[in-house]
C-alpha cells in the first residue's frame, strides 16, 4: 500500500534539496532569465555536490540519472520500496520550486541521463557514467508522435551512420553527449526505433542554432543536425535487435521514468506560485479560511483553495507513478496521468496566480510572472497533454496505437 507521507529516509535529503533550491536556484532565477543563453556557472559546484551525494548514497538517488536504477531490482523480498524514482521526483519538486530552467541546466542531470538510466545495459551504465546527456527526439516534421521519427541509423560494419535533424533539444549546446532517437528501418515502423548515445566530439554532429523562448530561458534549447555521423555500434542503448512483436515498447519505456520527473517539475513550479500568491493575498487582507464553504468566501480565497486541491491531486498522481516504478509495477498509464494532470494544472495555476495578484503578477518585481512562463513547457515536452490523454485512453480501453489514434 502506498503511503502519502514523505518517506522518513528521504526527509533530510529533501530538506537539503529545498535549501539548495532556495539559496542557489531561486537566488539566481531572475538573473539567468534575463541573460538567456548565458551559462549559469554557479551550477558547476551544485552539480558536483549532487554527484557526490549520489555516489556516496547520501542522496538516495539524487538527480535525473538515478531513475530506473537497478539497485532495488535484485532484491528478493516482497517489501514495499521507496527507491530512486521516488527520491528523484521528490528532489526535482524541490529544485523546481527554486527554478525550472536552472534545474534543466544542471550538468549531468539532463533528460538524456534519465534515458540512459532507463534503458542502458550494465556495461553502458558504467561506460557512460559522468556524461551530461541531452535527449533528441523531436524533428521538424513531427512533435509528440515519436513513432514518426525520420532520422535514420544505418549499420555499417562496427558502427551506425546517423542522418537527420532534431529540434528543441534541451541543453543541446551545453551537454557533452546527446541521446538521439533514430530508426533502423522506416518500413518496420515503431519497432525499428532505437536510441543512440552520440558524444558531441563525434564528426558529423553539430549544433545548428539556439532558440529564443517564452520560458525556462536559463536553459539552452538547440537544433542539432546529424550528417553521416558515425556512431560506434556499442552506443546503441539497450537491445539492438528489432522486436516486431514488442514494437515500440522498449523505446517508450524511457518515458515511464521521465514523465513523472516532468510532472514533478510542474508540481514544484506550481507550488512556488501558490506560496507567493498566498503571501500576496494575505498582505492585501484577503483571508483564506479552510473551515468555511467556498461560496461564503471571497472569489480570490475560493479560487485559491480550488487551485490547492488541483495541485494536491497532481502531486499524488506523480508520487503514485514514481512509487509504481520503484516497486517494478507497470506504470505507463499512471506516468501519463501524472504528466497530463500536473502539466495542465501547473500551467493553469501559475496563470491564475498572475490574475489573482493583479498588477504584481504582471511585473518583474515578483516571480509569479516568470513561473507562469516557465510552466507552459511542462505541459508540452515529454509528450503534450493530448498525447498523454490518448495513451491513458488506450490503456483503459485495451486498444493499440493503430486502433485508437
Amino acid at each position: 500500500m502506498i503511503s502519502l507521507d514523505t518517506p522518513h529516509k528521504f526527509r533530510a535529503f529533501i530538506k537539503q534539496a529545498h535549501d539548495v533550491a532556495d539559496n542557489f536556484l531561486r537566488a539566481n532565477s531572475r538573473k539567468y532569465d534575463l541573460a538567456e543563453h548565458s551559462y549559469p556557472k554557479e551550477l558547476d559546484l551544485l552539480a558536483s555536490l549532487v554527484d557526490g551525494m549520489g555516489d556516496s548514497g547520501a542522496g538516495q538517488g539524487a538527480g535525473a540519472s538515478a531513475v530506473g536504477s537497478r539497485d532495488d531490482a535484485d532484491t528478493k523480498d516482497s517489501l514495499v520500496k521507496n527507491g530512486t524514482n521516488m527520491s528523484s521526483v521528490l528532489s526535482i519538486i524541490e529544485m523546481c520550486w527554486g527554478d525550472v530552467g536552472l534545474l534543466l541546466s544542471m550538468p549531468r542531470q539532463g533528460l538524456g541521463n534519465s534515458a540512459i538510466a532507463s534503458v542502458a545495459n550494465a556495461e553502458q551504465l558504467e561506460r557512460f557514467k559522468g556524461t551530461w546527456a541531452s535527449m533528441a527526439i523531436t524533428e521538424p516534421s513531427f512533435g509528440s508522435d515519436s513513432a514518426a521519427i525520420t532520422t535514420t541509423a544505418v549499420k555499417d560494419g562496427d558502427a551506425y551512420v546517423l542522418n537527420g535533424e532534431k529540434i528543441y533539444v534541451t541543453a543541446g549546446e551545453r551537454s557533452d553527449s546527446v541521446v538521439v532517437w533514430a530508426t533502423l528501418d522506416r518500413k518496420l515502423g515503431r519497432a525499428a526505433i532505437k536510441s543512440f548515445l552520440v558524444t558531441k566530439d563525434t564528426p558529423g554532429i553539430r549544433v545548428e542554432r539556439l532558440e529564443h523562448k517564452l520560458g525556462i530561458r536559463a536553459s539552452d534549447t538547440a537544433v542539432i543536425v546529424l550528417e553521416n555521423c558515425r556512431v560506434p555500434a556499442e552506443n546503441l542503448l539497450g537491445n539492438p535487435e528489432i522486436d516486431i512483436k514488442g514494437g515500440f515498447a522498449g523505446a517508450m519505456a524511457t518515458f515511464d521514468n521521465t514523465r513523472p520527473l516532468v510532472a514533478g517539475m510542474a508540481v514544484g513550479c506550481a507550488r512556488a506560485a501558490l506560496e507567493d500568491t498566498r503571501r500576496l493575498l494575505e498582505e492585501a487582507g484577503i483571508v483564506i479560511d479552510y473551515d468555511r464553504p467556498l461560496a461564503s468566501q471571497s472569489h480570490a480565497a475560493a479560487t485559491f483553495i480550488a487551485m490547492e486541491a488541483d495541485w494536491e491531486a497532481a502531486l499524488l498522481l506523480t508520487l503514485e507513478a514514481a512509487w509504481l516504478a520503484d516497486n517494478r509495477k507497470p506504470n505507463s498509464m499512471e506516468a501519463s496521468m501524472a504528466k497530463a494532470k500536473a502539466g495542465r494544472v501547473g500551467n493553469e495555476i501559475t496563470l491564475k496566480c498572475v490574475e489573482l495578484v493583479g498588477t504584481l503578477g504582471y511585473s518583474e518585481t515578483e516571480m509569479v510572472e516568470k513561473w507562469s512562463r516557465d510552466s507552459k513547457i511542462l505541459d508540452i515536452f515529454e509528450g503534450t497533454q493530448q498525447i498523454q490523454q490518448l495513451i491513458v485512453a488506450r490503456r483503459l480501453l485495451g486498444l493499440s496505437s493503430s486502433e485508437l489514434r
